[in-house]
């Protein structure tokens, strides 16, 4: 006999129908599982078989073959291990009622018949929900997704404990499943850093962390050891705003995939990645054999700190290059394809030079070539794609015994907050979008100067040998502290000062 449910699988993060045909047959007894399975897939023969018969129910002593179609695609993972079950047993006449064009079965099966979840459940089950050809279908899944997939409150989702309830509820013998809430419950939270107060010094980074923030500006901070470069980047992530219910959809799928969220549990607060320098490009970008998401990809949303930024190797920075523009990233490999979102702020730190202490000369010993040969490990095209450039000062320690006052994270936020506000307002129609994304067209519409500011800027052009992205970052720069003023105008002050924020621009380091 022969039955076809169907199924899904991801590439990526885009779900992938996949045919179940089971075939049993008369022959020699056996059970064959084809369509370019993986070991997991191979394996889930004996739970099947076992978990049928632990539940009470026969298991066909026939040739039994199935086929995973599209034969081309690789299958991984468990979640297909409740469909294959629910194939196999309406061949065998232990399920009566037709449930191919009503349910999609999703979970890997115990030998004692529980049903358990699978980092690829949550993904797939958001994107199904695109699919208007699917919303006459049910999808029943394990219980113990339970506390991820109600953010999706989607009514048509049916949770089960074990297999003997599933074969119950489809052949209508009263047990009835546990539907999904539809009330939105998910809080996002976020980040408990120290305070910006506890924090001596460094205001003028401070400022340009609020310009940040709030346009979501790349920034590098360059200064001597012990500066407190590290300290103030690992603050930062409380000057972001919480997640919106979308961005944490977003972030549990691509999380998922990933396999970091073992317990089912969902991303509410920005990700905050800080890979080493000894990091390799594919652990940066990733891939694999089987592709997985890179710390590129997991900073999505959110912050990718790199500290010490000149001890990582030329070729692993490169790679930030193209991501840093189109906010995702390809992965080629042999068999296929893979696109990844990548939407991070880059925040690093490095030293102005090989011991760390210019332009103290008292301290360092670096020639100027020296200097610049360090520096120029980061790549002109690479620098451009970063908005800020802010130099750290020594700490003066005076500043400890007076207690002298800074300002705090809350008064920070109130400023962000005000630029956040005026952003919204200019592209209410456009989420997740902030200055920093503003392209050509936006730039002309939003930037517009008058020709005294416009003179500063041209001359400042002249000097420094910019290019037209320096051009462009400027302007947006300066778009964000107009913003964060709350000015609709950009002034020369703005302008300046967006300048200012762009040292690396000047002749000395070039």
């Amino acid at each position: 006999m022969y039955y076809k449910l169907i199924t899904y699988t991801l590439k990526g993060l885009l779900p992938v129908k996949v045919d179940v045909e089971v075939d049993i047959n008369t022959g020699m007894p056996g059970f064959e599982i084809v369509g370019l399975p993986d070991n997991s897939v191979k394996e889930s023969k004996d739970r099947m078989r076992t978990a049928i018969k632990n539940s009470g129910y026969p298991f066909p002593i026939s040739k039994i073959t199935i086929n995973l179609a599209p034969a081309n695609l690789k299958k991984e993972g468990s979640l297909y291990d409740l469909g294959m079950t629910m194939a196999i047993m309406k061949c065998n006449k232990t399920i009566i009622p037709e449930i191919s064009n009503k349910y999609l079965f999703f979970g890997e099966l115990a030998l004692d018949g529980s049903l358990r979840s699978s980092k690829q459940l949550f993904p797939i089950l958001c994107a199904l929900t695109q699919f208007p050809e699917l919303e006459e279908y049910t999808c029943i899944v394990p219980i113990d997704s339970k506390s991820q997939v109600d953010c999706l409150c989607n009514d048509k989702i049916l949770y089960a404990s074990n297999l003997t309830q599933v074969v119950n509820f489809v052949n209508n013998r009263g047990d009835e499943l546990v539907r999904s809430s539809t009330e939105q419950k998910t809080i996002s939270k976020v980040a408990n850093t120290g305070d910006f107060s506890e924090i001596h010094g460094q205001e003028r980074a401070k400022e340009a962390m609020i310009i940040a923030a709030s346009g979501y500006h790349n920034l590098l901070l360059i200064g001597p050891p012990g500066s407190g470069k590290t300290l103030l980047s690992k603050s930062f992530p409380s000057l972001f705003p919480s997640l919106s219910f979308e961005e944490i959809i977003q972030l549990t799928q691509l999380y998922s995939v990933a396999g970091l969220l073992p317990t089912n549990e969902l991303m509410v607060q920005r990700p905050f990645r800080t890979p080493h320098h000894t990091i390799t490009a594919q652990a940066l970008c990733g891939g694999g054999q089987d592709p997985r998401p890179g710390e590129i990809s997991l900073a999505h949303l959110g912050i990718l700190f790199l500290d010490e930024l000149l001890e990582f190797s030329k070729r692993t920075l490169e790679i930030l290059r193209q991501p840093m523009e189109s906010k995702e990233i390809t992965i080629a490999r042999a068999k296929s394809n893979i696109t990844y979102p990548a939407d991070f702020l880059l925040i690093a730190s490095t030293n102005p030079c090989p011991c760390g202490y210019y332009p103290d000369r008292d301290k360092c010993t670096c020639s100027l070539p020296a200097i610049r040969n360090y520096l120029n490990k980061l790549s002109g095209p690479l620098l451009d794609r970063i908005d800020l450039h802010i130099e750290t000062e020594p700490i003066d320690f005076s500043m400890f015994k007076e207690n002298a006052k800074s300002i705090s994270t809350d008064q920070m936020r109130d400023k962000i907050n005000v630029g956040l506000e005026r952003q919204q307002h200019r592209f209410k129609d456009k989420k997740n979008y902030f200055n920093a994304h503003m392209n050509v067209k936006e730039i002309n519409e939003f930037c517009k100067l008058a020709d005294p500011v416009n003179d500063l800027l041209t001359s400042w052009l002249e000097i420094s040998k910019g290019s037209a992205r320096s051009y462009h970052k400027i302007l947006k720069i300066a778009r964000t502290i107009a913003d964060v003023n709350d000015s609709a105008e950009i002034s020369e002050y703005h302008v300046s000062t967006a300048i200012q924020y762009r040292s690396l621009d000047s002749n000395f380091y070039k």
